[in-house]
């Protein structure tokens, strides 16, 4: 018998993954393990387990992981992204807010670049938190933001958030991309409006960074000389977002080869243009892509174990049930499934959020009829805050590395843009048009 208490094996393989995680066991070994007890449960043996990883990594689609964060990690390494910073300082001038209003843009366009949150917290993070601090924003402040604007690196195309997305609800990724660029700015818009608040917190209404950011002789030139100056540097850099999203949608490339567009481009341009890669700096670069893409790889890898067990012993149709047993009213359940993404995300890193709540969720989506690129927006906006959340906010505890400060001050620092992207992901929520709209139209 494979039921204890009543409980069948996959409610025992869910309990038992909930409990490794209690022990802080890894999340790639809480799934296995927790899986592969389900399966000698059932009588399945383990020899299985391993056709059922290689089918679960052997898809296509995931190529496109591990080169955009090869492709990120590059621009960070290769002086890229400090050349795209310089630019939006000298063209945001001495606007109000100055600095925030820099980290945050450029937050929003290096999610065009990245497609990682972490990885955008560890590749632009401290050039944004040194120039918000020379600008009078408390540190624990500017590392709150530059929190939340790289979490939106799984919202803003393309997403790695999205690509694993559009695997398992088997939806296309060109749609996904499409459909989260007005979502992203939403969130965008929503992080400028808290940045006010940061004048209570002590920085200035204005931004003596900016006025002082190029020694005395280039400050004294003209504003548009600057500018053309910063942006002629930066010219490359900035194009990395047309190249990558105008391939795809354009047709010339898929999601997936675009990825690997990505990383050939930022080679070029480091090697030809900006002369700034070497052997040294490559070796780097591949190592820090190889280790973060093997963390997300191998929770896609054990992610399939557990998954197969949720088939198997269907609690998806259980769950799911149980689910839409609710409310008959549709709205209702959409807030239920927003309120435990919210919750999972404190806990849980979005890839395995979505591995194993996707499962049960989808059969709910296509009951209620919504549209399965809408729901992925939603899906992924909600997973961009949990990054934000403590206690297991991995973008917290990366700016907690990078600033050395206690995660609780940055969490508290965050706290203004959390409230912002809850209000953003609810307008999200109540107007699907934001997401369909674009789509619809370049289809």
């Amino acid at each position: 018998m494979s039921e204890i208490f009543g409980l069948s094996a996959g409610s025992q393989m869910v309990l038992a993954f909930f409990g490794l995680m209690a022990l802080r066991v890894p999340v790639a070994f809480a799934l296995g393990l927790s899986a592969m007890y389900a399966m000698w449960r059932i009588g399945f043996g383990f020899d299985l387990a391993g056709d059922l990883i290689a089918t679960g990594i052997t898809k296509y689609s995931l190529l496109a992981i591990p080169f955009f964060i090869l492709a990120g990690t590059l621009m960070g390494s290769l002086g890229i992204a400090e050349r795209m910073i310089r630019f939006f300082r000298v063209l945001i001038g001495s606007t109000p807010g100055g600095m925030g209003v820099v980290g945050t843009v450029v937050c929003l366009f290096w999610g065009a670049v990245s497609g990682s949150g972490p990885a955008s917290v560890a590749a632009i993070g401290p050039m944004i938190i040194k120039g918000m601090e020379e600008d009078g924003y408390p540190r624990a402040y500017a590392a709150g933001l530059v929190c939340t604007g790289a979490a939106l690196s799984i919202v803003i195309p393309p997403s790695i958030g999205l690509v694993i997305y559009g695997v398992i609800a088997e939806t296309s990724i060109s749609r996904l991309f499409i459909a989260a660029i007005l979502p992203g700015l939403v969130m965008g818009l929503a992080m400028l409006a808290v940045l006010p608040l940061a004048n209570r917190a002590g920085a200035p209404a204005h931004s003596p960074a900016l006025a002082a950011l190029a020694p005395a002789p280039d400050a004294a030139r003209p504003y548009g000389r600057r500018l053309w100056s910063a942006f002629r540097d930066s010219f490359w850099g900035l194009m990395t977002p047309v190249v990558i999203l105008g391939g795809i949608y354009s047709g010339v490339f898929t999601p997936t080869e675009a990825a690997l567009v990505a990383t050939v481009y930022a080679l070029a341009v480091g090697g030809l243009i900006y002369r700034t890669l070497s052997l040294r700096g490559l070796y780097d670069a591949l190592a820090d892509a190889a280790a973060s893409s093997a963390v997300v790889m191998l929770v896609v890898a054990y992610a399939s174990l557990f998954g197969w067990v949720v088939t198997v012993e269907d609690l998806v149709g259980s769950y799911s049930t149980a689910l839409l047993g609710i409310s008959g009213n549709e709205w209702v359940v959409l807030a239920v499934i927003m309120a435990i993404l919210l919750v999972a995300g404190m806990f849980m890193d979005p890839v395995t959020v979505m591995f194993v709540s996707l499962p049960i969720f989808l059969p709910v989506m296509r009951e209620l009829g919504w549209d399965p690129v809408w729901f992925g927006v939603v899906v992924m906006v909600n997973l961009a805050i949990g990054l934000i959340t403590p206690p297991v906010g991995i973008n917290l505890y990366v700016a907690a590395n990078v600033t050395r400060l206690p995660i609780e001050r940055i969490a508290r620092g965050a706290l203004p843009f959390l409230g912002a992207s809850l209000l953003g992901l609810v307008v999200i929520a109540a107007v699907p048009g934001l997401s369909l709209g674009l789509a619809r139209l370049l289809n």
